[in-house]
């Protein structure tokens, strides 16, 4: 009898625990909030978010198991990331990863308190984001596309394929690359040495793109470099159509620009800094703070030459140049 006023007892015990078993098993579940400046239609998206759960699970975090993963996808619209942000940040998630600047401006202006770890920003101390590389001081960090030798290889790499040009524009939009001096500035430190001028062609609208880039055309010496910035890279095939109809040499700043038909790109491998981006995810969620971890560069840089594109312009690459390339595009 007593046995079985045991079991009875232990069993009783037993369902009592599951309820708080599953409580503590909901208590593990971390979250993490994803606010992207690009669409989630975009091609490029796919490989950025799997790259960064790549990363994640090699530190053992599994979207669904012990993390909940709240992506948000603004498609390049400024207001619609401030929307965004206040969405996410409502969800008070443990940490939340922010692609571009736009987009860490927009959740910097809903929380002072979520750490905030992003990937694709330009100069994370001029925008206030950080108080300095080494100690970012707040509650954001994370990785820079920023390198300063960009700007003077830009117009190197196009003098090389496009040896007629000796004037150069430099495509942007001040309202999402509010860093773009970062960029101009040693642009026109190198422009000299290679015999070109460089000068600044900032656009605001989707629609200045065409008149834009037709100005530059009508200088048989004309060119053009597309600085890093969300609103040329949701706008990119645009930029590229306009640009071959107008016969205009340009470099662009990312990989899939030369893929999606650019002639010549050079720039931050950028599926590289969303699996950076991971362990320091992985470190605030075990208990790091993220004023403690530094701002990191860009240690991985893709060139890539897409040679249709220049027989279409009535250019030709030359084998030195060929020979550096990452990906030739026949």
């Amino acid at each position: 009898m007593s046995t079985r006023r045991e079991f009875i007892t232990l069993i009783g015990g037993a369902a009592a625990a599951w309820p708080l078993a599953a409580r503590a098993q909901q208590r593990r579940m971390r979250r993490i909030g994803v606010l992207m400046s690009t669409a989630e239609t975009d091609p490029e998206s796919p490989p950025r978010i799997a790259a960064f759960q790549r990363g994640l699970a090699t530190v053992g975090w599994i979207a669904g198991q012990n993390v909940r993963i709240d992506y948000r996808w603004a498609a390049g619209e400024p207001a619609q990331m401030q929307v965004l942000a206040r969405e996410l940040v409502n969800l008070q998630p443990d940490v939340i990863l922010a692609s571009t600047t736009p987009s860490t401006a927009a959740l910097m202006r809903e929380t002072r308190t979520i750490p905030i770890v992003f990937v694709v920003v330009g100069d994370p101390v001029g925008s206030g984001f950080v108080a300095s590389i080494p100690r970012p001081g707040g509650n954001i960090t994370g990785f820079t596309n920023i390198e300063s030798s960009l700007g003077g290889k830009w117009i190197q790499l196009l003098k090389e394929i496009a040896p007629r040009v000796t004037r150069v524009s430099l495509l942007f939009n001040p309202e999402t690359a509010p860093f773009a001096a970062f960029y101009v500035h040693p642009i026109e430190a190198a422009a000299p040495s290679f015999a070109v001028e460089p000068i600044a062609k900032p656009i605001r609208t989707d629609t200045e793109i065409e008149a834009a880039i037709t100005d530059v055309g009508r200088e048989s010496t004309g060119g053009l470099i597309v600085l890093p910035d969300t609103f040329t890279t949701v706008h990119r095939k645009a930029i590229i159509s306009a640009a071959a109809r107008n016969n205009v040499p340009t470099i662009y700043p990312f990989r899939y620009m030369a893929s999606d038909g650019g002639l010549i790109a050079y720039g931050v491998d950028v599926v590289d800094l969303f699996q950076r981006a991971a362990p320091y995810v992985d470190r605030i969620l075990r208990g790091a703070n993220p004023a403690d971890l530094p701002v990191q560069a860009p240690t991985k840089f893709e060139l890539v030459i897409n040679l249709e594109t220049a027989k279409a312009l009535g250019l030709q690459a030359p084998p030195t140049l060929l020979a550096l390339a990452d990906e030739v595009i026949e």
